[in-house]
């Protein structure tokens, strides 16, 4: 595949800048300052519950809506001020399944190449059908097709115009394990040819797999912004998860840390990974029989729940 980053911006030109963003419809205030810079060439997710405004700051940097305060650009051009510039910059591939019912899937991304004012490029299209394994599908029309085929055919429509920036917002919602593949597949391909990458999902595996840095929103802000590495180093703790022979209860002092889990197992949240034979003594010391030792380490997704649970009570991690 050719260089696709061509108009990747001028050296040190952040992919997307946003400064100071804030939106609000009607009484609800869906972003309230929020400050992000994502480098050229980064994988960098975008996490937060429903309704945290990921969504909205996407349609900001799409320009299908204005900021109330704030600058928002992609490679330096502003989505306001300068907007024709920057859409040819960024590929969007929206959380909705929106598509013409009209039209087969090559006509589709030919019209969108249009939308762009460049002449479509046949060879280039067929590489995006051959890449999202969508050649057997060109002819078909659009309303033809699942829902995780019409999902890979947004993919190529974000990418028709090859732009140097992509956005994914839930790209993979809904879709097989077999179409997900496929997809992060092309994706980290991009991403290795330096294509910058914005990914929101709810797959947090995902984002832990793929990218370098992570961005969490609650409420309209972000309270959380490090590399991957560091958010779990600075947030995770080593686990313990156990069963026990019989039905004897555990000592009172591990009983009252314990998570009870299915099957009558126990996890206790450790301090480090010394604190395993303390507590196998305990046991020990108490007569139990200690099965089933499993000791592990939090993933993202417990990472991301601490983080947000404790922006909800006020405390806005580093």
């Amino acid at each position: 595949m050719p260089d696709r980053g061509a108009r990747a911006g001028r050296a040190g030109e952040a992919a997307i800048s946003i400064q100071g963003v804030e939106k609000s419809f009607g009484a609800l205030r869906a972003l309230k300052g929020v400050d992000l810079q994502v480098e050229q060439g980064e994988f960098f997710a975008l996490l937060g519950p429903n309704g945290a405004g990921k969504t909205t700051l996407i349609s900001l940097l799409a320009g299908l809506s204005r900021p109330d305060a704030g600058r928002l650009a992609i490679l330096g051009h502003d989505t306001g001020s300068d907007y024709r510039a920057a859409r040819r910059l960024v590929g969007i591939v929206p959380q909705e399944l929106v598509f013409d019912p009209f039209f087969t899937v090559r006509e589709t991304l030919r019209i969108q190449s249009g939308y762009f004012g460049i002449p479509p490029d046949r060879a280039w299209i067929d590489e995006l059908l051959e890449n999202l394994q969508l050649t057997d599908k060109a002819d078909a029309n659009m309303r033809s097709l699942s829902g995780g085929m019409k999902r890979r055919v947004l993919v190529a429509q974000a990418l028709v115009h090859r732009p140097p920036v992509l956005v994914l917002d839930e790209p993979t919602a809904g879709v097989d394990v077999e179409l997900r593949q496929t997809l992060w597949k092309f994706i980290r391909r991009l991403n290795g040819e330096g294509h910058t990458i914005l990914l929101t999902t709810h797959y947090l595996e995902e984002a832990q797999a793929l990218c370098n840095r992570v961005a969490m929103m609650k409420e309209g802000r972000i309270v959380a912004l490090d590399t991957t590495r560091n958010l779990l180093a600075a947030h995770s703790h080593p686990s313990l998860s156990f069963g026990v022979a019989g039905d004897l209860p555990l000592p009172p002092a591990l009983a009252a840390r314990a998570q009870a889990l299915p099957g009558g197992r126990h996890r206790l949240a450790l301090g480090d990974f010394a604190e395993v034979e303390q507590v196998l003594a305990a046991c020990r010391q108490a007569g139990l029989q200690v099965e089933d030792l499993e000791v592990g380490q939090a993933d993202l997704e417990e990472v991301f729940v601490a983080i947000v649970s404790g922006a909800a009570q006020g405390r806005i991690p580093s």
